[in-house]
């Protein structure tokens, strides 16, 4: 009820035992802090908050619009309901390397498992679009020992995001890669790798572990968790996945409502009443409710 019944410190350590574990750990998107208790009651190893949703939700595009109260705001509410540890969208960290430190530590107090910050020029465009461009390294190594110099958890997880693949090639990103483990970080998040040779080939260039980012419509290939687990992939997410799941049903259902007039042929796909109760866990509010109301001072 309420909230999470574990610790930011716990989670951290939690997430940071899950990459260190031989099991792919698996974050799929939470865009709604109802989300992520799906997401914990299905089994999952943690939740992605991504900023292209967060983006989408406030109704922009996925181009830096995006503030960081806004980001820390929706970080809390997200990790405040689950017991699973969450990895956040940073960004380019909002600024120089003093906002990239103010930046940690709003994040940290929102109680996020860890972070990841990018090496994309400011304002950043989505990561498997075109036309990016990426900072030189001394300005990406600063970010991040900016981000490991700021953090006052240790267990606080921070990862590097890379997106020079894309507009330099293969060995430049496994440069880059390497110079950001170098700098401090945790993890590293190679993004737009463009096939599972090029995960296994990240995997080999780095002591830290990886991510994947399988989104949809985008540069990579939709692989499996085994095949990206063979490749040697520590961590996938699957940031906007449940967000375009939702909106795509919210469409057809607007669809039909307009030509038909009634929702009732759509209502069998609908989730319930009791289920989103349940979810909700309303039973516990009205036992916690009912207890004060029945209280004699006893």
């Amino acid at each position: 009820m309420l909230s999470t019944t574990t610790t930011p410190s716990q989670r951290r350590q939690a997430f940071r035992a899950g990459l260190q574990s031989d099991r792919l750990q698996v974050f799929p998107g939470a865009f709604t802090p109802l989300s992520i208790r799906l997401i914990q009651e299905k089994g999952f190893d943690g939740a992605y908050i991504s900023g292209a949703v967060m983006a989408a939700e406030l109704g922009l595009p996925d181009i830096g619009l995006t503030t960081l109260t806004e980001v820390a705001q929706r970080a809390h509410q997200i990790s405040r309901m689950s017991d699973l540890p969450t990895l956040v969208d940073a960004d380019t960290g909002f600024g120089e390397p003093m906002n990239v430190a103010r930046t940690v530590h709003e994040l940290e107090d929102a109680g996020v498992a860890g972070l990841h910050l990018e090496d994309q020029v400011n304002p950043k465009r989505c990561g498997h679009l075109d036309g990016k461009a990426v900072v030189d390294a001394d300005t990406a190594i600063k970010r991040i020992r900016a981000a490991v110099d700021a953090r006052r958890d240790r267990d606080l997880v921070i990862m590097a995001r890379t997106d020079i693949r894309g507009v330099e090639g293969m060995d430049a990103a496994i440069d880059r890669a390497k110079a950001l483990q170098d700098a401090g970080a945790d993890a590293i998040f190679p993004e737009a790798m463009g096939t599972l040779e090029e995960f296994a080939a990240m995997r080999a260039a780095v002591d830290v572990p990886i991510l994947a980012n399988m989104t949809e419509f985008g540069k990579s290939q939709l692989f499996t968790h085994q095949q990206l687990a063979d490749a040697g992939v520590n961590m996938v997410i699957h940031p906007v996945s449940l967000l375009r799941i939702a909106f795509g049903a919210i469409e057809r259902g607007l669809d039909t409502l307009l030509a038909t007039g009634t929702l009732d042929d759509e209502v069998a796909g609908m989730q319930t009443r009791g289920r989103l109760y349940e979810l909700l866990d309303y039973e516990a509010y009205n036992a916690f409710d009912d207890g004060i109301y029945t209280y004699n001072g006893r």
